[in-house]
């Protein structure tokens, strides 16, 4: 699959006009991000804007990014929707050029990237994370079992696996790395039992 026609499925989703994954933010996320002191934090792949504008409300400066400017208008839309605001930059993220070490968190969810890319995608937004900053990441791992309703790739080389983690994000202290299997209740097409990494990483100091 090439980015063009990665990013023409996510157009054609995010035109519809229900939110695919509904508009309150992934739990495991929020938990997470509520644990951390306030801050700038990127969200690469955030779609319809989900968990973008949760942070946003709740005092984080963010920046958004996809591939779909249909998820950028669905995104806004919730945006002034929760009375807030937030940067959300549409384009193929490997080309999108951020001030490394701006940022004091990340967070990826469900940011599953082409498969030749990925790993090259974790390393380029390790660069943007300051030390001691926080990732906070849950995918789909190699063990999910993909249906039109829980969602997920199908194909296992989008998935993630503990070992991908620790080697993409080497130079972090590992504060969680599981696999678990969920119930998932976002939206349409994340509905019904789903197996996920689930990652949180604090960025060492350079040496």
């Amino acid at each position: 699959m090439t980015n063009e026609q990665y990013k023409t499925r996510w157009d054609e989703r995010y035109r519809e006009t229900d939110f695919a994954y509904g508009k309150t933010p992934n739990l495991f996320f929020k938990t997470h991000l509520d644990q951390l002191d306030k801050g700038c934090i990127l969200m690469p792949a955030d779609g319809e804007g989900r968990n973008g504008v949760y942070a946003a409300v709740t005092g984080w400066q963010v920046t958004s990014t996809d591939l779909s400017p249909e998820g950028k208008i669905k995104a806004l839309q919730l945006a002034a929707e929760f009375h807030t605001t937030l940067t959300y930059v549409t384009g193929d993220l490997e080309t999108l050029q951020f001030e490394p070490a701006s940022f004091d968190a990340i967070g990826l969810i469900y940011a599953h990237f082409l498969p030749e890319k990925k790993s090259i995608l974790h390393r380029q937004l390790d660069t943007y994370l300051k030390p001691g900053g926080t990732i906070i990441f849950e995918a789909f791992s190699k063990n999910h079992k993909a249906n039109a309703q829980v969602g997920g790739p199908t194909e296992i080389a989008w998935l993630f696996s503990e070992d991908e983690i620790r080697e993409d994000f080497s130079n972090y202290d590992i504060l969680l790395l599981k696999e678990e299997v969920v119930g998932l209740e976002e939206g349409k097409y994340h509905m019904g039992q789903g197996t996920v990494l689930r990652f949180i990483g604090k960025k060492k100091p350079a040496l």
